[in-house]
């Protein structure tokens, strides 16, 4: 999930470089809401593997 936001960050720098706006500010808000839900899923998986009393590799 992590490599779709670089690839959403990197489309939308592109863009932005280029010109094209709207298109820069809607992968750049993709990549941020995907970011976010990243975040969350490791917290999520981080809490369950502690409360399982596994260790992370």
């Amino acid at each position: 999930m992590l490599r779709w936001t670089i690839t959403f960050l990197v489309i939308a720098l592109i863009a932005a470089v280029l010109g094209f706006g709207g298109i820069a500010g809607a992968a750049a808000g993709i990549a941020k809401i995907i970011f976010f839900i990243f975040l969350v899923l490791l917290v999520i998986s981080l809490v369950s593997g502690a409360l399982r009393g596994s260790v992370p590799k």
